[in-house]
């Protein structure tokens, strides 16, 4: 399922969910040379910057450094690695980038169809801590599910799920214009979006833990940061977003019913 547009409308323009995505933007472009070719990108330049400014869990762990060999094909962490940026910034940073053009493009589509509604519920200051907590929560888990992971981390995701556990509390009846994928044919419909998130969030605790159960192999994908920052959305949207904008925006389309 692939979403394409919801019903909900906003009071104000989301200006925090535009920052983001044009953050997003420019960070793959520019500061990580990403290409645009539908690939993942394989530049030195590309790699160089991702074994710097990526996450790797296990920096933050045993307090060590990693970096990549001659040919980017193994890593060697060790304590006293100079040159290297702070482990706090790298977690902050990777929030910023992308393993290839696909990976960014899917999650900014998702982070405008939930990230503006969500924002327009609790206002920009209080979506942007929100935002970057979720992240916090979703690398953590990431981390605490395999500490010696010297694999590079990278993506807005875990910040984005917990944007969709909190619009999935805050909206379960919206609705959502969605692409279904049946093997070589596609259908559009309008599905609440319980459903759509449900599912989503399902698939990503089936793809987990068939992952820790396939030697950890989980295809590149951090499904643990997924379920991290879903949770958090879930658990701290009550928190954050205002039941009274809630409604008025649930008004504004005469109510879900």
């Amino acid at each position: 399922m692939f979403p394409l547009k919801d019903n909900i409308p906003t009071d104000r323009f989301p200006v925090v969910t535009v920052a983001l995505i044009v953050l997003n933007v420019l960070g793959y472009f520019f500061f990580q040379h990403g290409t645009v070719t539908l690939g993942d990108p394989s530049s030195r330049d590309y790699l160089q910057n991702l074994f710097e400014y990526a996450y790797i869990p296990r920096e933050l762990v045993d307090g060590v450094q990693c970096v990549p060999d001659q040919t980017f094909s193994a890593v060697t962490c060790a304590k006293g690695v100079t040159g290297q940026p702070p482990v706090v910034l790298t977690i902050f940073a990777a929030m910023f980038m992308h393993g290839g053009l696909l990976h960014l493009g899917g999650n900014m589509l998702f982070l405008w169809i939930f990230g503006n509604n969500v924002e327009d519920s609790m206002g920009p200051v209080r979506f942007v801590v929100f935002y970057l907590l979720g992240g916090l929560a979703a690398t953590g888990l990431q981390t605490v599910i395999d500490t010696s992971s010297a694999v590079p981390n990278v993506g807005a995701s875990g910040a984005i799920a917990a944007v969709l556990g909190g619009y999935l509390l805050l909206f379960p009846r919206a609705r959502v214009i969605t692409v279904i994928f049946i093997i070589f044919f596609f259908t559009i419909v309008e599905l609440p979006a319980l459903v759509i998130l449900g599912f989503w969030f399902v698939q990503q605790v089936l793809f987990g833990y068939f992952g820790l159960n396939s030697a950890g192999d989980g295809g590149g994908v951090a499904y643990f940061a997924h379920i991290g920052g879903f949770a958090f959305g879930l658990l701290a949207i009550r928190l954050f977003a205002s039941e009274r904008r809630r409604r008025r925006q649930i008004e504004r389309v005469g109510g879900l019913t």
